[in-house]
């Protein structure tokens, strides 16, 4: 083999050479959910969390007169359940949808039912006729939250989509603190009926927004090039047994009677077997990843949801606050909560995600523990708003970073079941935890208690409530809480093993 000579090479003339090719245009970096790529989409995705959560908050303000107008005071508990079964059917069929096609239809069809609902019940003219807008209105909720993960799941890369969970967190906070006290300004001068109709108006410019870059970034099937998946019509039969199950078991939960329990038997028949199929496999024993992913969202959103809902009627029943103050002492948690969802999207806090969550879990079972405590005269009610804000910082970090990971752990065409599955979690641990809250406050004296009765103004002054019947709410609610910190230390998927449930 001949070696070329260093020096030949040194005085030999250079060959003519072809220009060098003009240099690729460096690609746009990534600033953010702000940056110029994705500012658009996520302004309007947000502003969407914004109002439907004004929307969340107002409506509880506005109910009780809404019911007394329109003579369906007995009715009241069922215009919150007949939102939440609904929902939970269209969690499932969102799901399907978006992994079929795309997030953009059943965000769009959900944004209209939600609107539609609202306008239904701001016009109704009966309290049946205002249940039903609350059904619609809850088919069209449960669309657009299972849309609106997939759409961070496929608009956002990994590294933004914890800043963005962020985002949906501080949306509420604005809501949580202003929300009641606007509804209340509203009903009072303007009636009841403008708190609903008010809102279908003011989702249309951030809709116009949003839905321009949702077709641009996360339209269409996530694989492309494959075959498009088919509707599961099983899965839709689990979803209509789940929402029936739920029904009648919130409708058990509301009537303390002996007879109660033919309709809870009935609710549980539908419920255990269309849960076990819907939730990834391994949920309920808390399987590494994503089951234990799912899991956790319930354990911390029921445990919490549950205990809060009886805050308020035990201080106005027991400490003699005004319903108004009442809601007041809680409504720092709405800063906190965002909070914790912030510290969650710090990217040095990545490696770390496992222990913030277990810390989260540990101080929401530190709040609720400490609910109580203002039962004793001693103890200033200042103590609960305190720690009450504390366990919101921890869900905060804890509910961010379950859909952190449900992504992470997630391939994009599973995007929108997985997050169906998650959502699922969330609301049915709420009713189930909710309904066995109930039925422990009401066997010790509390007085029934359905859904929003602690909301309920007139029900909480006129309720007299036996201290321990609140014992017997928050302390099993914390021990709830607390496993939950032994299902966060399970989310983490060995780095050389498969991702359970998948």
């Amino acid at each position: 083999m001949t070696v070329p000579d260093p020096y030949d090479a040194a005085v030999a003339p250079a060959p003519a050479q072809a220009p060098a090719p003009a240099p690729a245009p460096a690609p746009t970096p990534e600033r953010g959910v702000l940056g110029p790529a994705h500012r658009a989409l996520s302004i309007g995705i947000v502003s969407v969390v914004l109002l439907i959560a004004f929307e969340a908050t107002a409506v509880g303000t506005a109910m009780p007169v809404a019911a007394r107008e329109l003579h369906g005071v007995s009715l009241y508990a069922f215009a919150f359940s007949a939102y939440f079964t609904t929902s939970l059917f269209a969690m499932v069929l969102s799901g399907q949808w978006a992994d079929r096609s795309g997030p953009l239809a059943p965000l769009a069809t959900g944004i209209s039912a939600f609107a539609a609902g609202l306008m239904v019940s701001g016009t109704a003219s009966t309290m049946l006729l205002f249940i039903l807008g609350r059904a619609v209105q809850g088919l069209g909720g449960g669309l657009v939250i299972v849309a609106l993960y997939v759409v961070v799941s496929r608009a956002y890369p990994e590294r933004l989509r914890p800043a963005i969970m962020a985002a949906f967190a501080a949306s509420w906070v604005i809501p949580s603190v202003v929300g009641p006290l606007a509804a209340g300004t509203i009903t009072e001068h303007l009636g009841w009926r403008w708190v609903f109709v008010g809102i279908p108006v003011l989702v249309l410019p951030p809709l116009a927004l949003a839905l321009p870059a949702i077709r641009r970034t996360a339209s269409g099937p996530a694989d492309p090039s494959g075959p498009v998946p088919a509707f599961d019509a099983r899965r839709i039969r689990l979803a209509l047994s789940i929402s029936l199950g739920a029904a009648l078991l919130q409708y058990a939960g509301q009537e303390a009677r002996w007879l109660s329990l033919l309709p809870a038997v009935a609710g549980i028949a539908f419920l255990v077997p269309a849960v076990l199929g819907l939730l990834p496999a391994g949920t309920w024993r808390a399987a590494r990843g994503l089951p234990s992913v799912v899991l956790l969202r319930g354990v911390a959103a029921g445990s919490f949801i549950a205990a809060e809902s009886f805050v308020p009627l035990m201080l106005v029943t027991q400490r003699g606050l005004s319903p108004t103050m009442a809601g007041l002492s809680l409504a720092a948690g709405g800063a906190t909560w965002a909070l914790g969802s912030y510290v969650q999207s710090r990217p040095r806090l990545e490696p770390y995600r496992e222990p913030l969550m277990a810390g989260g879990m540990v101080l929401v079972a530190l709040a609720i523990a400490i609910a109580p405590t203002v039962l004793i005269e001693a103890v200033p009610v200042w103590v609960l708003a305190v720690g009450w804000g504390v366990g919101c910082l921890g869900m905060g970090a804890v509910l961010a970073s379950t859909s952190v990971l449900l992504f992470k752990l997630s391939a994009p065409e599973e995007a929108g079941a997985n997050s169906a599955a998650l959502q699922m979690s969330d609301g049915l641990s709420n009713v189930l935890l909710l309904a066995a809250g109930g039925t422990a406050f009401a066997a010790l004296g509390g007085g029934a208690v359905g859904h929003s009765a602690a909301t309920d103004a007139a029900t909480a002054a006129t309720t007299g409530s036996h201290p321990a019947a609140f014992v017997a709410v928050f302390l099993p609610m914390a021990m709830v809480a607390l496993a939950g910190v032994w299902v966060a230390l399970r989310v983490r998927v060995p780095a050389a093993g498969p991702v359970p449930g998948r």
